[in-house]
């Protein structure tokens, strides 16, 4: 029996008490449209996989001995990668679709 990333993922952040996560402290702006969402997504995937590099090269040096948040680190920006790629995959689509409707 297999369990999707994304169950594994928001089981561990309901464990860790820190939930789903939130949009920046000054939220969507009023009027922000598609695009401030996705740069804001984008923005957290980024930070998400900046967050693991940090933690993996702390253990690498032995500045950090705890292995268990290096690995959930990794896995949290491999599902990050994983949601970012089928994001940009539906927008491709969606917009081939829109190339080939009729004027």
């Amino acid at each position: 029996m297999s369990i999707p990333a994304s169950v594994a993922l928001n089981a561990y952040a309901r464990a860790a008490g820190a939930g789903m996560p939130t949009p920046p402290a000054g939220g969507v702006k009023e009027g922000g449209g598609f695009g401030d969402v996705l740069k804001q997504a984008l923005d957290e995937a980024v930070g998400t996989a900046k967050g693991s590099e940090q933690k993996v090269a702390a253990i690498t040096a032995g500045r950090e001995g705890n292995i268990v948040d290096v690995v959930t680190a990794v896995a949290e920006a491999e599902a990050t990668l994983q949601t970012v790629v089928t994001v940009r995959d539906k927008v491709i689509t969606a917009y081939q679709e829109i190339m080939r409707m009729p004027i």
